[in-house]
């Protein structure tokens, strides 16, 4: 009995464990198909989500940086997967990163030309691929673009002439505009010839020389005021942007010129804010650049799903006419820095007027 008894639990101890190694095994694949799925998912998941190629034409602009920071976080807020890439002015490196951003898949192109002519390549390749294509801030010519969106480049022009205007009944002015590869410096000069033609009529004003900086560089706009200080007198400069009119303070400073001399720019760069609130810089245009890379982000993701962008204004750009999305830029003077600038979040109060606050 008692050997029979002690088969029975041996029996009994046998079944038990074969129950308890079944239930194992069953339950290490029930778990392995959960993780396999889980994997399989999210790489569905991933196949899903629109992917967006940045491509900068530059990075030396404190703007441009601030482009990339908001365009890559509302991207991502939206759902979607953004790579950038930067040419460094370099128009073939340029055509290189374009070409990396579509081997990587993406649906949509967010270009910054370094060349408003040679990035037409660059849109080329993205459409043979069946890329949808924004040209950001500045437009690419002679190309198939889905999509123009900028401030309205004209006005920014008209905004700095005007300004001018009205800060002096006669005088001369210097004008040095930034690259002639950006198309929106064309656009600016058409805006400041509008206005400045009647005074120019009158005689009221007279241009000393009208410069074109390459790739935007201040020490440029430096060379070409301080030639000029040794020869006339410069009762204005338009500066074609804040990184240029910094050059021509500088220079400026050289003469004790500084603050004498009106001096406006665009951007709206912490440093050029910091000119207006201490004088040697009258005015710069802002642009705020939040809501172009919010809108820009919201355009990709439509093109993306094919959905109407629902954009009545075009622009020709050589080949076609583009659907354009204009924002307004505004003159901010160191009277409503404040309700602008500040108040926008743009820049911290502390930061433009130099407070510890």
């Amino acid at each position: 009995m008692k050997i029979k008894s002690f088969l029975n639990i041996i029996i009994i101890l046998l079944i038990f464990i074969l129950v308890a190694l079944t239930y194992l095994t069953v339950s290490s694949l029930t778990t392995r198909y959960s993780i396999q799925n889980e994997l399989l998912n999210n790489e569905d998941e991933e196949d899903d989500m629109i992917k967006v190629g940045f491509s900068l034409g530059t990075l030396k602009e404190e703007r441009w940086i601030r482009d990339r920071d908001i365009l890559m976080a509302k991207v991502k807020e939206l759902g979607g997967d953004i790579i950038v890439q930067n040419a460094n002015n370099d128009d073939q490196d340029q055509l290189k990163q374009v070409s990396y951003l579509l081997e990587q898949d993406i649906d949509v192109l967010i270009i910054v030309p370094n060349d408003l002519e040679k990035a037409a390549n660059a849109v080329d390749l993205a459409k043979k691929e069946g890329v949808k294509v924004i040209s950001y801030d500045r437009l690419v010519l002679n190309s198939d673009i889905d999509v123009y969106l900028s401030f309205d480049n004209v006005k920014v022009g008209e905004l700095m002439a005007s300004h001018i205007i009205s800060k002096i009944a006669t005088g001369s002015i210097l004008i040095i505009n930034g690259a002639q590869s950006d198309y929106n410096t064309k656009m600016i000069k058409e805006g400041y010839d509008k206005i400045l033609y009647s005074h120019i009529e009158k005689g009221e004003v007279t241009i000393i020389n009208e410069e074109w900086a390459p790739n935007w560089m201040k020490e440029y706009a430096f060379n070409v005021v301080d030639n000029y200080l040794q020869k006339v007198t410069i009762d204005a400069i338009i500066a074609g942007n804040d990184g240029l009119a910094e050059g021509t303070i500088e220079a400026l400073s050289e003469y004790r010129m500084a603050g004498k001399s009106i001096v406006v720019g665009q951007d709206a760069d912490l440093a050029a804010c910091q000119r207006i609130v201490e004088g040697t810089q009258d005015m710069t245009v802002y642009k705020p650049i939040e809501k172009l890379a919010d809108i820009a982000a919201e355009l990709a993701i439509k093109l993306a799903k094919g959905e109407d962008l629902e954009i009545e204004k075009t622009m020709y750009n050589g080949k076609k006419d583009v659907p354009y999305y204009a924002l307004d830029p505004i003159a901010v003077t160191k009277e409503n820095i404040d309700a602008t600038i500040i108040k926008d979040g743009f820049h911290m109060r502390n930061a433009v007027y130099r407070t510890k606050e």
